[in-house]
C-alpha cells in the first residue's frame, strides 16, 4: 500500500467536504466552504491542486467542468493523524491520550458505556 500523503489543517477542510459529497466541482467545493470559512476562491484552488499533486484526491475533466473525488478515506487518513499525533505528543503512548483525556472530559452514560465495550473486546 502507498504511504498516506501529509494532509495540512487546510487541506482537511477541503477533505471534508470531498469525504461528504463526491464528485464535485470547485465551484461547489468553494460553495461549500464559505459557510464556514472565509477563503478566496484562490486559496481553495491551491488547496484542491495541492491535494492532487499529494494523490489524495483525483481530478476528471468532464466538458465543461473538473470532477474532484478523494483517493483516500476519512477513516483511513484519521487513522493515520490519529497514530502520528499519540507519537508526537504522547510518545506513542495509547494509555496517556486516553487517562488526559478521561481527566478532562464529562462523558455521558452511554459514552462510559461504549468505552466498556471496547475494551472488554481487547482482553480478548
Amino acid at each position: 500500500m502507498k504511504e498516506m500523503p501529509k494532509i495540512s489543517d487546510s487541506e482537511w477542510e477541503v477533505m471534508k467536504v470531498l469525504w461528504r459529497k463526491y464528485p464535485v466541482t470547485s465551484s461547489e467545493i468553494i460553495e461549500a466552504l464559505k459557510e464556514y470559512i472565509s477563503w478566496s476562491p484562490k486559496t481553495v484552488h491551491t488547496l484542491i491542486s495541492r491535494l492532487v499533486n499529494k494523490d489524495a484526491i483525483e481530478v476528471k475533466k468532464t466538458e465543461p467542468f473538473y470532477l474532484y473525488s478523494p483517493k483516500i478515506s476519512e477513516d483511513e487518513c484519521k487513522r493515520v493523524e490519529t497514530k502520528s499525533f499519540i507519537k508526537k505528543v504522547y510518545d506513542g503512548s495509547i494509555h496517556l491520550l486516553i487517562s488526559n483525556f478521561l481527566k478532562d472530559e464529562k462523558l455521558s452514560g452511554e459514552e462510559i458505556e461504549e468505552l466498556k465495550k471496547i475494551l472488554d473486546g481487547k482482553k480478548k
